[in-house]
This record gives C-alpha cells, sequence and structure tokens, in this order.
C-alpha cells in the first residue's frame, strides 16, 4: 500500500430496503490515521454505512476498499480476513451478560485469534488498565457495573486485538456529560496510541469536535458536506449549520406525527 492509498474508500456505495434507499450513492476516503465523524439525524444511513463496511449489511451497489482492495469482490474467507482489522465499539455497550469483564473483552482474542485463557486475561487486564479500569473489575458481570464504566470495558474489548481500524457508535449515548467528556478522551488516546483509523457515527455534536479530524454530515443517503471539524461552525452549508445548533427551522424537515 502506498502513502496515498487511504485506509478505506466508499465509492458510490448503495443500499435499499425495500422501497426505501438508505444509502444513495455514498463516497469518501478515510486516510491513514485520522478520525472521520459522520453526523446527521435518525435514520439517514449512518449505522447501515458502518455495517455495509463490517460486511454485516451487503450493499446494492458501490465498492468499499480497504488498503485498496475491494472487499466485496473477495470471496467470504478473505474478506471476513480482512474485516478482521477492525474493531467496534457499539452503541449500548452490547456486552455479553453471561461472560466476566475480562471474558468479554479478550472475546475475540480466544475465540478469533486462538489464544490461550491465560495469554487472553492478561491482554485484557492491560486493555482495563488502559482504559483507566483497575484489575478487580475483570471479574465482574456487566450488570454489576455503570453505564459509564461498560462504556469503557466495551473499549477495551474494540481495541483488544490492537485494531488498525475502528468504529464508534453513539459511543456517549445515555452517558452524562463529565462520563462521556472521559469517554471522549479515552477515545482520542487510544485511536492515537494504535495508530489507527477511526469511523464514528453521532448526534453529540461535543463529542464529535472532541474526537474528529474531520466531520462529514450525511443527509438522505448522501454525504452533503466534509470537512475539518474546527470549521463545522463556518460550513456555509444550510443542512450542516442546523443541524449543529440543533434548530427545528431549516432545510432539513422532521416529520411530526399526531399522538
Amino acid at each position: 500500500m502506498s502513502e496515498e492509498t487511504p485506509k478505506i474508500s466508499v465509492r458510490g456505495l448503495r443500499k435499499s430496503f425495500g422501497e426505501k434507499e438508505v444509502l444513495c450513492g455514498v463516497d469518501f476516503d478515510l486516510q491513514k490515521g485520522n478520525s472521520l465523524v459522520v453526523i446527521g439525524g435518525s435514520g439517514t444511513g449512518k449505522s447501515v454505512l458502518l455495517k455495509c463496511i463490517l460486511g454485516l449489511i451487503t450493499p446494492d451497489a458501490g465498492e468499499i476498499l480497504i488498503d485498496g482492495i475491494n472487499i466485496l469482490k473477495l470471496p467470504p474467507f478473505e474478506r471476513t480476513r480482512k474485516t478482521r482489522q477492525i474493531g467496534m465499539l457499539f452503541q449500548g455497550a452490547a456486552l455479553f451478560d453471561s461472560l466476566k469483564v475480562w471474558e468479554n473483552i479478550a472475546f475475540r482474542l480466544i475465540y478469533g485469534d486462538r489464544k490461550s485463557s491465560a495469554s487472553a486475561r492478561a491482554a485484557a487486564l492491560e486493555r482495563l488498565a488502559q482504559v483507566g479500569l483497575p484489575p478487580e473489575v475483570a471479574n465482574l458481570s456487566p450488570a454489576e457495573l455503570s453505564g459509564g464504566m461498560q462504556k469503557r470495558v466495551a473499549l477495551a474489548r474494540a481495541i483488544a486485538a490492537e485494531p488498525k481500524i475502528l468504529f464508534f457508535d453513539e459511543p456517549t449515548t445515555g452517558l452524562d456529560p463529565i462520563t462521556a467528556d472521559v469517554i471522549n478522551r479515552l477515545i482520542v488516546d487510544r485511536v492515537k496510541a494504535v495508530g489507527a483509523s477511526a469511523i464514528s457515527i453521532t448526534h453529540d455534536m461535543v463529542s464529535a469536535r472532541k474526537i474528529a479530524d474531520e466531520i462529514a454530515m450525511l443527509h438522505k443517503g448522501r454525504i452533503i458536506w466534509r470537512g475539518p471539524a474546527d470549521e463545522i461552525n463556518s460550513s456555509g452549508n444550510p443542512y450542516v449549520d442546523q443541524f449543529v445548533n440543533g434548530r427545528a427551522e431549516g432545510p432539513i424537515k422532521m416529520a411530526l406525527k399526531n399522538a
């Protein structure tokens, strides 16, 4: 891979569910080591975009290139091998209730990388320390953790295998402002520490400004603006302006249903 080859390239990505076209020709590049945050209202296709790249959803058309290789044209085994370099922090943490904290963190190491239980547990304890949690948390169940601690464990799981790509799905949803800021700082720190390329989707503009190098807005299945995070308040785009300022009035029309 040359220095100019993006870590991820998406070209003309389309996905429909029945008659509803969710992605209508999405195009973007993500350079190695950069953090891109995708913003947009509910139902604009943000989660579908991530799931297409992850291989959880098959797009109807377009290309998804990782390291310059179109993964959609790879045999299933090769595609899985390529996407295994992606770590994911799911919305709501999505920890396994039946597993202890360290087993959640080490899940991929044990079942994907076939590491021994002892080796995987040692790695899990190291990741716990990296997200600011003490070793005694390792033997707790997810139900014994606060929401903020669950997010930290989910982040530890996402970085467990030192992935080259990290995805964050609404990483601060449901957290108080102080805990959310802790998670934002941990994300920035861990992305830089492993040299990963990151894509995050969020409604939280405080989080977006904190973790992004660049911000892109997805609206009606297309990216309508992209630029440096520090230019989001002067985008000159009325859709972006309405969204980041949380105004009801503007070009984005929300469907209102009578009770």
